[in-house]
């Protein structure tokens, strides 16, 4: 995972200045602490020029500082991504090299494009052609790395392009993950004005089916572009998109429900025993258990594992580090990560898992017991009863940082363990005060969740930010201790709502348009998680120096789920912590996971209590006030 950043200027006047002002060069080097480089590119008989600026956290193969310049054919190359299918690259090799070398031997656009299009993994990526002038830039299918764009009204700076941005007064908007965009930098110098040429992603072409652009609104997108920049599609240079699209196959909602015919109205483990019994369910559950456990082994195995120092001292046994951290709330996307992680993470390895928690105040506490105490009580099946967070109300000796995400998490730590009991599991309890919150927010936060700015975007980002930070407490054999996670790799369950229908309000489309308008709801939430989520959360988590990695997001993944029928994968006629996400909660009963299996969904925001910290009455959508002391002009 790195940093990078480009800044093209129309005018022969190095650009350097303006650039170190910014101060983009310090939030870069967060990102990519291992290496540090700059190249400054040059044309002579043509007034523009380039500097690149390449920050690297090696995670795999010889560590190679970027930027990457070709001598031979004065090619440029800054890569912020994994390669985890499609190209080959051997355990020795750096995939920046690999993707380097097959660009430098293309001859043509669809050259560039097919390079690209094969590739299977995260990535964003700056790739200047010298011989045509091109500058080639763009995000992976999904957006899964961060990458911003700033067009300066000043016409010797035109364009920047940074995987995160700066507290300069400058607009950033991210760079859309549409397809792959061009810039000829000669036509621009001398016309000086900026034509971007976007080559968009499209599904491959099937038989009796018509081919479909996986691109956005494009409307939306000039709107964010000054008058001197215009946007063109390219149609008939194209990328393939790496998933198969959305099976929208429908059957009515009478004839469904009977596919789940079962008398009990409560989420009980027993309910999905009950669906396992049917052959074909449990062989579809196999299936996914099976893409997903890949998934999640190229993700905890792809990387350099130097400097396993034995820590026995600390631990009271000889364990080797951690290399991977999962964000660990005890939820049932978490805890099925972590169970197949234990498969793949070599076995005297430990593995990280961070909760965190925002402090209640006595407010909180007194609001939430009146709202609780005011709604009639609901019957808990017995496998919850230890997730039950009405615990945090009734019990006063409880701490302050017991918040419900920290009560599922001790508890699915628990059924961990006891599926593997050798394991060394490092439950890394992350308390933030609202002192640290304030302080974090305006030192480091803000900057990376922008341009996202909603109050929801403020509470997402504050949580993932301190719990990929790591830093907390740690219990071994009964002795609590400071912690840091030291993990490079950050596993994260974004996707698995988007895909299984998790979310309340695909239980609201359901019950108003029924499948075929959750099906388009579910092809909708695909569709914009670069925009909502996956920029804002790169940008979180890379601040530390650390890579986020999505398993639910791995094109073999992503294209399994989509070839299902929509009653494969969820069945909001069933209860809450049954019905949404059917398969993922399938796939858990089916590893041995009992009580978290059948935990309804919680926000992150609600459930780790941040949401509760400041002012309660917003709404998600709402501009979050905090951060607009991160103002722009």
């Amino acid at each position: 995972m790195c940093g990078i950043c480009c800044v093209v200027s129309l005018s022969v006047n190095p650009p350097e200045g303006c650039f170190m002002k910014e101060g983009i060069l310090c939030n870069l080097r967060r990102r990519g602490p291992n290496s540090s480089q700059q190249l400054v590119k040059t044309v002579l008989h043509f007034p523009y020029q380039c500097l690149f600026s390449g920050h690297v956290l090696h995670l795999r193969g010889q560590l190679t500082p970027q930027p990457v310049e070709d001598p031979a054919s004065g090619n440029v190359f800054l890569w912020n991504g994994e390669i985890f299918s499609g190209i080959p690259v051997e355990n020795e090799e750096n995939d920046t090299q690999v993707v380097f070398r097959q660009l430098c031997s293309c001859s043509s656009e669809s050259d560039v494009l097919s390079v690209l299009s094969t590739i299977q993994g995260p990535w964003s990526f700056i790739f200047y052609q010298a011989s045509r002038h091109y500058l080639w830039f763009g995000r992976d299918f999904f957006g899964r790395r961060s990458l911003l764009w700033h067009f300066n009204k000043e016409r010797d700076k035109v364009l920047i392009l940074s995987s995160v941005s700066t507290v300069s007064g400058y607009q950033w908007w991210e760079v859309p993950a549409l397809g792959i965009f061009r810039l000829d930098l000669q036509v621009s110098a001398a016309s000086e004005a900026v034509t971007l040429i976007l080559h968009p992603w499209k599904y491959p072409s099937r038989e009796n089916a018509i081919e479909a652009a996986a691109i956005g609104d494009l409307n939306m997108v000039s709107k964010c572009l000054p008058s001197h920049v215009s946007l063109v599609m390219n149609e008939s240079h194209t990328l393939v998109a790496p998933i198969v699209p959305l099976n929208k196959e429908i059957v009515d909602t009478q004839e469904w429900s009977q596919f789940f015919d079962f008398t009990k109205n409560v989420a009980d483990v027993g309910v999905l025993q009950m669906i396992l019994a049917e052959q074909h369910k449990k062989k579809v559950v196999h299936q996914f258990i099976d893409v997903l456990s890949r998934a999640v082994k190229k993700r905890v195995l792809c990387l350099v594992r130097e400097g396993d120092q034995l820590r026995g001292e600390m631990w009271g046994a000889a364990v080797r580090k951690p290399h991977v951290a999962v964000l660990f709330s005890g939820g049932i996307d978490s805890i099925l990560l972590a169970t197949l992680t234990d498969r793949h993470v070599p076995s005297e390895e430990s593995i990280d898992l961070l909760n965190v928690a925002f402090k209640i105040t006595d407010q909180g506490r007194q609001n939430s017991s009146t709202k609780k105490h005011s709604k009639e009580k609901k019957q808990v099946p017995p496998s919850q009863e230890c997730f039950n967070d009405a615990n945090i109300l009734t019990d006063g000796s409880l701490s302050y940082f017991n918040v419900p995400d920290r009560i599922t998490g001790r508890a699915g730590l628990e059924e961990l363990k006891t599926i593997s009991p050798s394991r060394s599991w490092n439950f890394v309890e992350i308390n933030v005060t609202l002192e640290e919150l304030k302080a974090m927010r305006q030192q480091h936060i803000s900057h990376l969740v922008y341009p996202l700015d909603t109050v929801l975007d403020d509470s997402i980002g504050c949580a993932v930010w301190f719990a990929s930070r790591g830093e907390g407490l740690i219990t071994i054999q009964g002795d609590t201790r400071p912690y840091k996670s030291l993990a490079k790799i950050v596993l994260t369950g974004i996707g698995a709502d988007e895909q299984l229908a998790g979310y309340s309000r695909h239980r609201a489309c359901f019950k108003k348009h029924g499948l075929k308008g959750l099906n388009e709801e579910l092809e909708m939430e695909l569709g914009r998680i670069a925009s909502r989520n996956l920029g804002r959360d790169d940008r979180v988590i890379g601040d530390h120096g650390k890579e986020a990695r999505f398993p639910f997001l791995d094109e073999e993944v992503v294209s399994f789920l989509n070839s299902l029928p929509i009653w494969e994968k969820a069945n909001l006629a069933l209860p809450r912590g049954i019905g949404e996400k059917l398969l993922l909660r399938l796939a858990a009963a089916e590893l041995g996971l009992t009580a978290s299996s059948v935990l309804p969904k919680r926000a992150m925001q609600f459930g780790s209590r941040i949401a509760k910290m400041e002012n309660s009455n917003e709404k998600a959508s709402d501009k979050c006030t905090r951060l607009q002391s991160f103002s722009v002009d």
